[in-house]
């Protein structure tokens, strides 16, 4: 099956509620539309164990690929990662979960011209 997409939810001047979370799916993955500027928020629901999120390089180093950057999200815990820069991650990041439990969603900042 093809990868989950994780709504991109615009920061504004004016403000803007907190984005829709989607479930972690650890058996197809997800996909975020990625700017260079965006972030992504992962909430564990877990109450006991720590789980991991993983995003994907988008080329290879010298034709070697490189593994995925991970980062443990301890339990009733959120992290905000980011940003992901288009020259290393594309502009498709391809992040993958380690359970359902954590809960995902992602941001960017508008354009500041």
């Amino acid at each position: 099956m093809p990868r989950i997409d994780v709504p991109v939810t615009q920061i504004t001047r004016s403000g803007v509620a907190p984005a829709g979370e989607i479930d972690g799916d650890p058996v197809n993955g997800h996909s975020v539309s990625n700017t260079g500027g965006m972030w992504i928020e992962a909430r564990n629901a877990s109450t006991t164990a720590a789980h991991t999120l993983s995003a994907h390089f988008a080329s290879t180093v010298d034709g070697v690929t490189v593994d995925a950057k991970t980062w443990s999200i301890p339990a009733e815990q959120s992290r905000r990662i980011g940003p992901f820069p288009t020259r290393l991650y594309g502009t498709t990041l391809n992040v993958d979960v380690g359970s359902a439990e954590l809960k995902l969603a992602a941001y960017t900042v508008a354009s500041q011209t």
